[in-house]
């Protein structure tokens, strides 16, 4: 296997994570009877995680330090995660885990080609194409495949 193909393996298995990442967390919220309270506690049992993993790893901690000199919107990640557990977490209950997955997939394709084509974030710019177009418009067509049966 190619180190592309593993890439994408392992791509495959985080996107699964999805929509499991989102039932567990409605359930979580179902037990505290708050979504946003659930959101709080999954980033802090991520949180914990990720410290044992770093310091197992013996990733150096003092290099957090040098994050006082990431630009303001390097910050905004922590938000946009919060937002996006904490959403997702409501909406579950009143739109179903396949159609709550397949709406946050078609707004990341939506994002993934803006930022592609206009570089943001630094990203490489890759250009907008007809076949993207396609693929995003594919994406809209199983949402709504979805939604009706």
């Amino acid at each position: 296997m190619t180190n592309q193909y593993l890439l994408i393996a392992v791509a495959l298995v985080v996107g699964a994570m999805l929509p499991l990442q989102v039932g567990v967390n409605a359930k979580l919220a179902d037990s505290v009877a708050s979504p946003l309270l659930s959101a709080l506690l999954s980033f802090c049992v991520g949180t914990l995680a990720l410290l044992t993993y770093v310091i197992i790893t013996g990733v150096p901690l003092a290099n957090a330090a040098n994050a006082k000199n990431a630009s303001p919107i390097a910050w905004v990640g922590g938000l946009l995660g919060a937002f996006y557990v904490a959403m997702s977490i409501i909406l579950l209950p009143k739109l179903g885990v396949a159609m709550t997955v397949s709406l946050i997939i078609a707004g990341q394709m939506l994002m993934s080609v803006v930022m592609d084509h206009f570089g943001l974030l630094g990203v490489p710019v890759r250009e907008i194409s007809l076949a993207r177009i396609c693929g995003i418009v594919l994406v809209f067509v199983g949402v709504l495949l979805i939604k009706r049966y």
